[in-house]
């Protein structure tokens, strides 16, 4: 308990500190093999958080891959739906970016969480986008088991549906959902939505909406085009005003820009 508190007192400061929690899309992806364990570790053991997606395969599994096909990120062919675990398991998710990853496979939601379990002591956050539809419940089930639950921010396309956000408030009401606002037009009904902790923007927002969500007890995550390149311009902003989380292609350079910082 003294633990998990001291861990939810080092996340809620983090922003407030100046320095917004990093994630890096699908682990470090220009440095390591997308949506990989080794992906994962590397970004770990900097202390900078990731983001995985989930798909799930033809008998039931729960994986860790983008794409609705493997054909991209590994050395096999088929929808992921079509494909048995076993028959994925087999597939080699790392040689295709470079032959010293020979032998990642594509991994599971539970080995992507007990990994995090593994590195308790780091205060990191890891969203979660939901690629395949009525999973949510699963993961949630899956990570209070690993007792990282508390880590965890679910985004995605399907994340949008209100009625997943109420279905994984209901596994457990310490899951953290976010609404998402892709516009200012969108950003009133985002930030009112009763099942979530999170307001999910894909747009540069100003100090007083960065406020506004402070002020509702939630917190701001960022994603999208504005911070996902190499643009050390709009991550200044997200600083100064105040933003909570960044998911970025660049996490390295984030990283570093708001250490010097």
């Amino acid at each position: 308990m003294i633990r998990l508190i001291t861990l939810l007192f080092l996340f809620s400061v983090a922003a407030s500190a100046g320095q917004p929690l990093v994630v890096a899309h699908r682990g470090l992806l220009r440095h390591a093999p997308e949506n990989t364990l080794a992906s994962f570790r590397a970004c770990l053991e900097l202390r900078i958080g990731f983001e995985f997606d989930v798909e799930q395969t033809k008998d039931g599994h729960l994986v860790c891959i983008h794409d609705n096909t493997v054909d991209r990120t590994t050395d096999g062919t088929g929808r992921v739906s079509e494909l048995t675990l076993k028959q994925i398991q087999t597939l080699d998710a790392g040689r295709w970016f470079d032959p010293r990853f020979t032998g990642e496979n594509v991994p599971t939601v539970e080995e992507v969480l007990q990994l995090a379990a593994e590195y308790r002591q780091h205060n990191v956050l890891i969203a979660v986008d939901l690629k395949a539809e009525h999973v949510g419940q699963q993961v949630v089930q899956l990570a209070l088991k690993h007792k990282v639950l508390h880590r965890l921010i679910f985004i995605g396309r399907t994340i949008q549906d209100p009625k997943l956000r109420r279905q994984i408030r209901n596994e457990s009401a310490k899951a953290q959902t976010a609404a998402v606002a892709n516009n200012t037009n969108e950003f009133a009904a985002a930030l009112t939505d009763a099942d979530a902790s999170w307001v999910y923007v894909r747009f540069l927002p100003t100090k007083q909406q960065v406020e506004a969500v402070h002020q509702a007890e939630k917190r701001v995550f960022i994603a999208g085009a504005t911070v996902s390149s190499n643009v050390p311009a709009n991550w200044e902003h997200t600083v100064q005003v105040g933003v909570d989380a960044v998911l970025t292609d660049y996490p390295l350079p984030l990283r570093s820009m708001t250490r010097t910082r």
